[in-house]
Order: C-alpha cells, then sequence, then structure tokens
C-alpha cells in the first residue's frame, strides 16, 4: 500500500521532470545538429489543399549541404537516389549586370543543385522554389553592397535576372525555374514598395531590434513560436506605410489584403538583412520560413475518389477491390511530387477526410496497409520517398550525381481521420511548464519501482513521434 501511495506522488513531480529532462535532451541532439546562428557583421564589397507557395508574405530564406551517409552493411538497400549527372558549361550572359558572380558561387552552387534537371519540378513545394527565392532575395542585397540602395535598379533588373538564370543553367539547374517558380526580374526591383534605400530604412524601422531578433533562427522554434519572422513583418508593415495606415484605421482589412506591396517590402527587409549578416547565415533563415509554411499544407491535387468511394463504402474487412482501387488512386497521386514526412501526415488526413465523407467510415488504410510514405513519389521503383521536415538540400557526389538521401522509408501507418470535416493540423506541441521540485516526503521509499514501465511508454512514443516528425 505504501508502495502506491508514493507512486502517487511522485506522478507530477521527480518521474515527470525526468521525463521532460529526457525530451528535452533528444530534442536538444536535433538542435545542435541544425541550429542556425547568426551574428552581426558588417558586408564587405565582396560579399486543407495548397498549391506551390508562391512568393507570399513569408517568402522562403537554407542549410548547409548534408554529406551523402556511409552505410556499413552493403547489403541493406540503399535511401532512393536520382543518378543524374547535371551538364555544366560556360554560361552565355548579357555583361550588362554590373556584379561579380564569383563571389556568390557557392550559393548558385547550391541553388543549382536544389533545382536540378530534371528534378526542379518534383521538388518544387520543398527545396528548389525556397531555394531559388532566398538567392534571389540574397542577391538583391547583394547587388547593392556598394551603395545606399536596397534593390535592384530597373534598368537592369532584367539584365542580372537573366544571367542569374542563365548561370544554374549552366550549374546543371533546370532552364524553366522561372515558371516552376513564378519569379520574374521585377522581384529584385522592390516593386511598389515605397522604401528603397537604406537610409530611409534605418529611418523607418528599429534596426536593433530587427538585427537582434534575427541574428539566431532556432530551426526547431522558429515555425511555432516564431521571433525572427515577426520582426520582419514589422519592418514590412512600417516600411509599407500601412502600420500607420493600422494605428489610424484599425478597420482597413481589405486594404491590407492587397499582398503584392507587402510582398516587395518583405524582400527590401530580407535585402537588408543579406548586407548586415552573413549571406548563408541569412540563406538558412529563409529556408527555414518556408520549411514553415510548406509544411502547414498538402501540396498534393486531388480528384473526387468516387471509385475508391463505391468500392470501400460498405467494407468491414480486407477487400481485394477494395484495396485495388485505393492503391491504384493513391498511386496516381504520388507521381505528383516528392513530399516531406510532415505533409505525408496532412496529406493522408485530407484524403481520409474526403473518403469518410463519400460513407466510408471503416479504416481502409489499415484494412489496406496504406503508409505515410505512398503519398509521396517513389524512386528507382522503391517505396515512396518522404523529405525532412527541416531545411534539406538535394545531394551532389562525383559517384552517384545529383541525389536525394530520404528522411523516412519505414512502413509507418498513415493516420485515419476521427471525422469528415478537415480542421486545422498543428505539429506544435502546447506551452509546457516544469512542475515543482519535489520534497522530501515525496522522495520516501526509494525501493519502490512500481513507476518504470508507466513512465518508459510515453518516452517511448516520444521518441517514436520524434523520428517521424524529424
Amino acid at each position: 500500500m505504501d508502495c502506491f501511495q508514493t507512486v502517487s506522488r511522485l506522478k507530477g513531480s521527480l518521474c515527470h521532470q525526468l521525463l521532460l529532462f529526457i525530451i528535452w535532451l533528444s530534442s536538444f541532439q536535433e538542435l545542435v545538429a541544425v541550429k542556425t546562428l547568426l551574428e552581426p557583421i558588417n558586408v564587405s564589397s565582396m560579399s486543407e489543399l495548397a498549391s506551390s507557395p508562391s512568393s507570399g508574405l513569408f517568402d522562403p530564406i537554407e542549410i548547409s549541404p548534408s554529406v551523402i551517409p556511409h552505410y556499413p552493411n552493403p547489403v541493406e538497400p540503399l535511401p532512393p537516389m536520382y543518378p543524374v549527372f547535371p551538364n555544366r558549361y560556360e554560361p552565355n550572359i548579357t555583361g550588362k549586370c554590373p556584379v561579380n558572380f564569383s563571389l556568390m558561387s557557392s550559393l548558385m552552387d547550391k541553388t543549382a543543385s536544389d533545382c536540378a534537371d530534371p528534378l526542379a519540378a518534383l521538388l518544387r513545394n520543398v527545396i528548389c522554389c525556397p531555394q531559388l527565392s532566398s538567392f534571389l532575395h540574397l542577391f538583391q542585397g547583394f547587388y547593392s553592397n556598394n551603395s545606399d540602395k536596397l534593390v535592384v535598379q530597373d534598368a537592369v533588373a532584367n539584365y542580372c535576372f537573366t544571367d542569374i538564370i542563365s548561370i544554374l543553367a549552366s550549374r546543371g539547374a533546370d532552364s524553366n525555374v522561372p515558371t516552376i517558380c513564378s519569379v520574374k526580374s521585377s522581384n529584385l526591383t522592390g516593386g511598389s514598395c515605397p522604401v528603397k534605400d537604406v537610409v530611409t530604412f534605418e529611418k523607418t524601422v528599429n534596426t536593433s531590434k530587427l538585427l537582434e531578433a534575427c541574428s539566431t533562427v532556432d530551426p526547431l522554434k522558429e515555425c511555432c513560436r516564431p521571433v525572427c519572422q515577426p520582426a520582419i513583418m514589422e519592418a514590412t508593415l512600417k516600411i509599407s506605410g500601412r502600420q500607420l495606415m493600422m494605428d489610424e484605421n484599425k478597420n482597413m482589412v481589405g486594404e491590407l489584403n492587397h499582398s503584392d506591396p507587402l510582398a516587395d517590402c518583405k524582400g527590401v527587409v530580407y535585402s537588408y538583412l543579406s548586407r548586415k549578416l552573413p549571406l548563408d547565415g541569412v540563406n538558412n533563415a529563409l529556408r527555414i520560413f518556408s520549411t514553415c509554411k510548406v509544411n502547414k499544407v498538402c501540396p498534393l491535387s486531388f480528384t473526387q475518389p468516387s471509385e475508391v468511394i463505391e468500392a470501400c463504402r460498405n467494407v468491414a474487412a480486407p477487400s481485394p477491390s477494395c484495396c485495388s482501387s485505393l492503391n491504384t488512386y493513391i498511386a496516381g497521386i504520388q507521381k505528383q511530387m516528392l513530399i516531406t514526412n510532415r505533409q505525408a501526415i496532412i496529406c493522408a488526413t485530407v484524403f481520409g477526410s474526403m473518403l469518410r465523407k463519400g460513407g466510408i467510415m471503416t479504416n481502409i488504410y489499415e484494412l489496406c496497409d496504406v503508409d505515410l510514405k505512398d503519398f509521396s513519389m517513389q524512386v528507382f521503383g522503391q517505396a515512396g520517398c518522404l523529405l525532412r521536415s527541416l531545411p534539406d538540400d538535394v545531394l551532389f557526389d562525383n559517384a552517384t550525381g545529383v541525389g536525394l538521401v530520404c528522411d523516412l522509408t519505414d512502413n509507418i501507418a498513415a493516420p485515419w481521420p476521427s471525422s469528415s470535416s478537415m480542421s486545422s493540423m498543428s505539429f506544435c506541441a502546447p506551452e509546457m511548464s516544469l512542475p515543482a521540485l519535489p520534497t522530501s516526503q515525496t522522495l520516501k521509499n526509494p525501493g519502490c519501482r512500481s513507476g518504470e514501465l508507466e513512465m518508459l511508454v510515453p518516452i517511448f512514443s516520444f521518441f517514436v513521434f520524434t523520428t517521424l516528425l524529424f
């Protein structure tokens, strides 16, 4: 009896503290590997369903290239890879863009690899377009580094844009990336943003606050509890002139829905950051912002699954006709693109909600062995490849060429929704506070071990969930 009383007292105290510490430690290991640190410097002159994200309010920004893993057991199959070797050649540039492109060579190589032909269209949502958009923002700041401007002049913007695409294509990128990612030369000019020079920008914006907020961008926290993005939006509103309008008239919602000036001014803010912070660091941050955005929605397009509904509406046990119809449908949608593990969870839930709305109450994912990876494109005829939910890059190796390393290839069952209504899904955990420190009475009878198994189960569940999401 005393043992059970002790376990009761331990709940919410020492056991919970140990559990929270272990959870924090496992997350910290991931954080150490990918945390982006930016230190302010003075840059020298050298330096639901959704479609693919456009250059909206939270335009992208990288992470250092991954290293191809070594597999000690060559018998086991390697992760799916694309054995593509880019065709490099000397670019034909206009010569009318006053920029030494060689000073941005490493970033151009990264962008060319991330948009490599023929992967660009397949990776547009997660890797290619976020990196291309980030590079254009960085180029905007790099171009104006020796002047007081924060944008590329209209007279040369088209020449510079043409040269950028030509150089990227000469390094293996898809020459159609402007169409794939919906970018154009006007993205470099600041468009309709009223502030385009450093002097006016620094008079209008609290730059110390902006640089402090964005000097360290945490990839594990920025999506759920952002620090840098709100500071960027505040600066954007100020230089767009809308902050004053919001203060004077809080009912001007219709005016604020006009996103072009905001998107243009956001590019100006990015340009300023790229002048004051390391280019690689700003690129990392922009890629993180893009990741926050794309992992909130399913990028796949679903047609009405009439045949699946007809074949599976009344099944209660595994049915060959139902599973055949379901597998045929999923095989069609998985050809669209490669997606992340988080996107796969949302896509599976969206599609499941459509099936439930059509009258299918049974979890046919379970009956037909549908896994998360089934919603992403197959590579080399192997099972679907799910990409990391954190910013990632295409790899290049002299032996394997341009390729990808899949983050998740295990047979993790696709989640079946609890209802036909599709509510918004969040991967952000609620705020937690540590329990009070245990008292001496709480720790009596230290030999009692009745609570060990109870603590191991949530720890194991957390590790499984962390593996799935990251």
